[in-house]
C-alpha cells in the first residue's frame, strides 16, 4: 500500500452498505480515482461535511497498483462551494462538468484538468442566479481544451489555411471546427458560424470573462456544444445525460 496526499475534487459520491460511501475524485496527481470512505455515513466520523459534491480540498489515500477502488483516509476540505446548491442553473452546469470529466478524463496524472474544472465551478459560483448559462459554457470549452480536443477557430481544421479573424466560417464538427471556403464545399451538413459566435468561442477557449448572451444564442452555443461533444468525445454512443439535461433546463427556464 502507498499513501498518497493530493489536491483533488469531488465529483461523484454514493452511500455504499450501512456506513461507508464511495466517491469519484480528480485529483492533481493520480486524474481521476474511486475510494471508499469507511464510517463516512456514521453520526460522528472524522470526514463530517467534507466530502460534499463539487467540495475541494486536500486527501490522503492508500493505493495499491492493480486496484480501482482505493481507500480515502482523509480529507481536509478547503471549499465547498455551497452557491451551487442555490439554483438549478448552476447545479445543472456543474454536473456538466463532472460528467465530462468522468466519461472522459484521464486515470493518470493531469494537473492540468483540476485547475480548469476548479475555476469554472468558481466562476459558477459567483454568477448571479439565471445567467449561469455563458459561464457553464466557457467552463465547458476550456475542459473540451484541456482535454485536447479544442476547435480550431483560427485556421482551417482540414487544410490549415488561414482564416480572416472577423469573417464568418463554416463550422463542421467532425472536420474539428472552422473551415475554409474551399474545404467547406466538400463539407455537407456544416453550419455558419457568424463572426460574433467565433469571437465568443474564441474568447471562452482564451479563458475570457463570459459575455451576457440573449436566449436564443445562448441555446445556439448549447446545440453547437453539444453536437460538437458528440462526434469527438462520446464513448460507445451514451448521450450525455446532464449535457442535455442542462440545455433542456436552459429552454424550459
Amino acid at each position: 500500500m502507498t499513501l498518497v496526499t493530493t489536491d483533488a475534487l469531488v465529483l461523484h459520491a454514493f452511500d455504499y452498505r450501512e456506513t461507508s460511501r464511495i466517491v469519484r475524485l480528480i485529483t492533481r496527481e493520480l486524474g481521476i480515482v474511486s475510494a471508499i470512505a469507511r464510517g463516512a455515513r456514521r453520526p460522528r466520523n472524522k470526514f463530517g461535511a467534507a466530502l460534499d459534491l463539487f467540495a475541494s480540498g486536500q486527501v490522503q489515500l492508500s493505493t495499491a497498483e492493480g486496484r480501482d477502488l482505493h481507500a480515502l483516509n482523509g480529507f481536509e476540505a478547503t471549499c465547498s462551494r455551497p452557491e451551487l446548491a442555490t439554483s438549478l442553473d448552476r447545479f445543472a452546469a456543474a454536473a456538466v462538468f463532472a460528467e465530462l470529466l468522468l466519461r472522459f478524463a484521464p486515470e493518470q496524472e493531469d494537473p492540468g484538468l483540476l485547475d480548469v474544472v476548479t475555476d469554472a465551478l468558481d466562476a459558477l459560483c459567483s454568477a448571479p442566479p439565471g445567467a449561469a448559462g455563458p459561464v457553464a459554457l466557457g467552463g465547458a470549452w476550456c475542459l473540451i481544451a484541456e482535454l485536447g480536443f479544442a476547435p480550431a477557430l483560427e485556421a482551417c481544421a482540414s487544410c490549415h489555411a488561414v482564416l480572416d479573424p472577423a469573417a464568418a466560417v463554416t463550422f463542421h464538427h467532425r472536420a474539428g471546427g472552422a473551415l475554409c471556403a474551399a474545404c467547406a464545399r466538400h463539407a455537407p451538413g456544416a453550419r455558419t458560424l457568424p463572426p460574433e459566435a467565433r469571437g465568443t468561442l474564441r474568447g471562452w477557449l482564451g479563458r475570457h470573462p463570459a459575455p451576457a448572451l440573449d436566449e436564443p444564442t445562448l441555446r445556439a452555443h448549447q446545440r453547437l456544444l453539444r453536437e460538437f461533444l458528440e462526434e469527438h468525445l462520446t464513448d460507445g454512443g451514451r448521450p450525455l445525460r446532464a449535457l442535455v439535461a442542462w440545455e433542456r433546463h436552459e429552454v424550459d427556464a
